[in-house]
C-alpha cells in the first residue's frame, strides 16, 4: 500500500514531524525494501527522515523489517560471530578495519565484515573490500558457514538487495538516510553475534545505544575511525558494551591525541594498507594499543554474553 500517510507524519519538518511507532516503522521500511513504492515516495521518505532524525523506536522497526529480509551467515561451531560494518572507508589514515578483523580471527572468532561503497563511485576513499581482496579474501558471492578463525567480506547486496538499493539513494540526493544507520546496527547471522558499532557524532551514540537496548543486542559501541568500526589508534575513546541490551561501561575517554603511532604509514593506498597489515600480523610491527584494547573488549563482551563460547585467547 502507499506510504504517503507515513510521509505525512514524518515530513512536517524538524518541529512538526511526529515519530512513528515501531510497527509503523517496520511496515514503512519493509515496503521500501521490497520496492513496493515509487522512487518519488522513497526520495520523500529519505529526505523527511534526514530532517526529522530517527528515533530508537523507529530504528528498531527498521531493523525488524530488515531482519525479516536479511540473508544470514552461520558459524561451524556455534561460537559467536563478530560483525564489523564497514561503510565509510579511509580518507586520511590507513584503513585498519581488515587488520582488526584478522586480529579478532587470530584469537579464534569467526568474523564477518560487510559493506558497500556509500561515498560515490568517484570517491578516493580506500574501502575494506579492496584491502581484503588484496589480502586473499575476495567478497563472498553466497551465504555460507564461517570457521572459528575465518574472516569473510559480504557486500550489502548479498545480505539484503533492498537495503543496498536504499544506500544508493545517497548518490542521487547527496544525503544519508536510515539505511546508513540500519547497516551499522543489523545482525546478519543465524546465531550469537557481537556487533561492533561506531559513530561519528555524539547524537548517533545516544540513538544507537537506545536501539541496542530495545533490540536486546550484544554489541560494542565507540567513536570509530573516519566512520569505520575500528578504533582510532591515536586516541583513547569511550567504549561501551551491550550484553543482551544491558549497557556495560568498558573504557573511559582520555583527552589527548598521539602524534605518532609506530609503523603507521602516512599514505592510505591499498598496497600500503596490505603491507602494514601483514607486517603487524607477522610481528614486524607492534599492534596499535587502541586496536589491542578493542580486541580485548570484544572478547570480554562475547564471554559475558555467551559464556565459554566466547572464551578465546587474545593473539
Amino acid at each position: 500500500m502507499p506510504i504517503g500517510h507515513y510521509i505525512k507524519e514524518i515530513g512536517r519538518g524538524a518541529r512538526g514531524a511526529k515519530p512513528l511507532a515501531r510497527a509503523q516503522a517496520a511496515d514503512l521500511f519493509g515496503q521500501v525494501l521490497d520496492s513496493q513504492v515509487t522512487d518519488l515516495e522513497i526520495g520523500a521518505f529519505c529526505l523527511a527522515m534526514r530532517i526529522k532524525g530517527e528515533t530508537p523506536e523507529e530504528l528498531a522497526g527498521f531493523l525488524d523489517a530488515t531482519n525479516a529480509r536479511l540473508a544470514k551467515f552461520s558459524t561451524t561451531t556455534g561460537r559467536p560471530l563478530i560483525v564489523l560494518p564497514s561503510y565509510n572507508g579511509a580518507r586520511k589514515l590507513p584503513l585498519l578495519t581488515p587488520l582488526l578483523a584478522l586480529l579478532i580471527a587470530r584469537g579464534g572468532f569467526p568474523v564477518l565484515v560487510h559493506g558497500s561503497n556509500t561515498e560515490g563511485l568517484d570517491s578516493t576513499r580506500v574501502v575494506a573490500s579492496k584491502v581484503l581482496t588484496a589480502l586473499g579474501m575476495p567478497a563472498r558471492t553466497a551465504i555460507d558457514r564461517l570457521a572459528d578463525d575465518e574472516v569473510a567480506f559480504a557486500p550489502t547486496a548479498l545480505l539484503c538487495p533492498g537495503l543496498a538499493r536504499l544506500l544508493e539513494v545517497r548518490r542521487v540526493v547527496g544525503l544519508r538516510n536510515p539505511a546508513h544507520s540500519v547497516v551499522k546496527l543489523m545482525q546478519p547471522c543465524t546465531g550469537d553475534c557481537v556487533v561492533v558499532g561506531s559513530y561519528t557524532h555524539a547524537a548517533y551514540a545516544d540513538s544507537m545505544a537506545a536501539t541496542y537496548a530495545l533490540m536486546g543486542s550484544t554489541a560494542l559501541l565507540s567513536r570509530g575511525l573516519e566512520g569505520e568500526s575500528v578504533a582510532d589508534p591515536r586516541r583513547r575513546a569511550q567504549v561501551d558494551g551491550f550484553v543482551h541490551g544491558q549497557r556495560v561501561a568498558l573504557q573511559a575517554q582520555q583527552a589527548g591525541t598521539l602524534a605518532e603511532i609506530e609503523g603507521l604509514p602516512e599514505t592510505i593506498d591499498v598496497d600500503t594498507c596490505v603491507r602494514y597489515t601483514r607486517r603487524v600480523l607477522d610481528g614486524a610491527l607492534p599492534i596499535p594499543e587502541a586496536l589491542a584494547r578493542q580486541v580485548e573488549h570484544i572478547t570480554h563482551i562475547a564471554h559475558a554474553a555467551f559464556g565459554n563460547a566466547g572464551r578465546v585467547g587474545f593473539p
